[in-house]
């Protein structure tokens, strides 16, 4: 081994090692918030026991302001859940995988949620495609993330469109929706950690897709026009045999 590939090595076990300190910071600092947070939501259920039924309009504003508090404590727990998300080190359980019978097998579990929210499914999943290396698991979060997505932009029904094809020396999965679109503006910034146009949203769902996608080797991409849908396009290299 040469002394600049040895260079090379000596900074990537360094950069692993930093963001293996920073996920256990994450996770303590995490631990440290949500004990005194489930007190808290323990206490607002005993209060909000004691006061039903509301005997006054005190009583009933006190309930009133108990349940704005136990949303928010929700929405903290949620936050913390995705800042783990986010913080935690990948370490990918990769095997050779066709992507087409992946994207089918995933297909076929969300179907039920789109089926009720009155969206079609569209799948173009080509044959034959060279085998990708994926965490089959990691990989369905991130996907679950898309196509929750997708299923919130469609409120009235629509189609969600799967395409799969090889790109040279990549093969490409394509997630295509009829929704509500996404400004230019903000499409620029979805991959932003904590950038967020969704009231109390973390920002850290997309976030977390792209760096779930990289610790794969890909990459992703966002293409939307508003009143027309919205395009995600996510490329993984062909595993070398």
């Amino acid at each position: 081994m040469s002394s600049s590939d040895e260079n090379d090595a000596s900074k990537a076990d360094q950069l692993q090692k930093k963001l293996t300190e920073l996920a256990e910071l994450a996770g303590g600092l995490a631990h440290e918030i949500r004990n005194p947070l489930s007190t808290i939501s323990l206490n607002l259920q005993i209060l909000k026991e004691e006061l039903s039924p509301p005997e006054s309009v005190r009583d009933r504003r006190m309930q009133e302001r108990i349940v704005t508090t136990e949303k928010e404590c929700r929405r903290l727990e949620q936050f913390l859940n995705d800042f783990l998300q986010y913080a935690r080190v990948l370490e990918l359980n990769c095997i050779p995988t066709d992507l087409s019978d992946y994207v089918d097998r995933f297909i076929a579990d969300i179907r039920p949620d789109l089926d009720a929210a009155g969206i079609e499914v569209s799948p173009h999943l080509s044959a034959d495609l060279p085998p990708v290396s994926l965490d089959r698991e990691i990989l369905h979060r991130a996907l679950r993330n898309l196509a929750r997505n997708a299923q919130e932009s469609m409120r009235t029904g629509g189609v969600l469109e799967f395409q799969t094809y090889r790109s040279g020396e990549e093969v490409i999965l394509e997630i295509i929706d009829t929704g509500e679109g996404i400004p230019s503006h903000v499409c620029q910034r979805i991959f932003e950690t904590f950038f967020s146009t969704k009231p109390g949203g973390s920002g850290l769902g997309l976030p977390t897709v792209r760096k779930i996608v990289e610790a794969h080797g890909g990459s992703i991409q966002c293409a939307s026009e508003v009143g027309k849908g919205t395009r995600f396009r996510i490329a993984f290299p062909v595993e070398q045999t």
